[in-house]
């Protein structure tokens, strides 16, 4: 699967420049398979929500719908959504080329900055499958607890084969995010993609460390530091199958 992580700076509280910045950045891409956008790409990680937050169906998807379309790849990225019920939801959008799409909501909400009084966290771990991998979706703070993203096995195989972290991770813990990608690619024996955003917003500067890392912790790509940047990959099954099959760690895992 060639594989797509755009390290974008989201302009504030502006979706349509924030989303006419990404499709620039991926007017010079080649063919791929799967574009990866950070945490509110479209916005930047807005802790209070009310008038910028956009519906269900708001712009921002519908973009991403247009771009996979018209591409013929799947695109993925957090929006800040006011669900139908009335609440607020960080909400990680999948969504396949033929406008079919999956979300998933932040589970793990940054109390730190006031994230949780604001947004309802979400309850379920959310797998799709796209270009004969499963993958998992997770939210920046989400990659601070491991046991929620576990590789489980079920019917006897690991239950995904990438995880995707999209992130507004500040600069002043990046060492952090740099250790935990690592970290959980060698203990789920998978591939991790973490995208990240640069530029600041009024709370915070973000050096982006978008990376790419491979079943045994190696780093297999990563965008240049405080700097707009694109990284195009082809990570390979067969590679991922090998390895498991050879150092099967994960049949040794802890149940709970």
């Amino acid at each position: 699967m060639r594989i797509t992580l755009l390290q974008t700076a989201p302009t504030w509280a502006d979706p349509q420049r924030s989303r006419e910045d990404a499709r620039r950045m991926l007017m010079g891409t080649q063919r791929t398979d799967l574009v990866v956008l950070p945490e509110m790409f479209s916005t930047g990680f807005i802790t209070a929500p009310e008038g910028v937050a956009e519906g269900e169906d708001g712009d921002s998807l519908r973009w991403m719908k247009e771009y996979a379309a018209s591409k013929g790849c799947a695109v993925a990225g957090s929006v800040s959504v006011r669900a139908e019920d009335g609440s607020y939801r960080n909400r990680f959008y999948f969504v396949y080329p033929d406008g079919r799409f999956v979300h998933y909501d932040k589970r793990h909400l940054f109390t730190y900055a006031g994230e949780h009084g604001h947004y309802r966290a979400g309850e379920e771990r959310v797998i799709v499958e796209h270009a004969g991998f499963r993958i998992l979706l997770q939210v920046c703070y989400d990659l601070r607890f491991p046991v929620f993203a576990r590789n489980r096995m079920v019917d006897g195989r690991p239950d995904y084969d990438l995880i995707l972290y999209v992130a507004s991770w500040p600069q002043q813990r990046v060492d952090a995010w740099d250790a935990l990608l690592k970290a959980r690619a060698i203990e789920n024996v998978c591939f991790v993609a973490g995208v990240n955003r640069v530029g600041k917003d009024p709370g915070n500067l973000y050096s982006g460390h978008t990376g790419l890392y491979g079943p045994r912790g190696e780093q297999l790509s990563i965008c240049k530091e405080n700097r707009i940047d694109i990284i195009e990959f082809e990570i390979k099954k067969p590679l991922l199958d090998t390895y498991r099959s050879t150092f099967p760690a994960l049949l040794d895992a802890d149940s709970q």
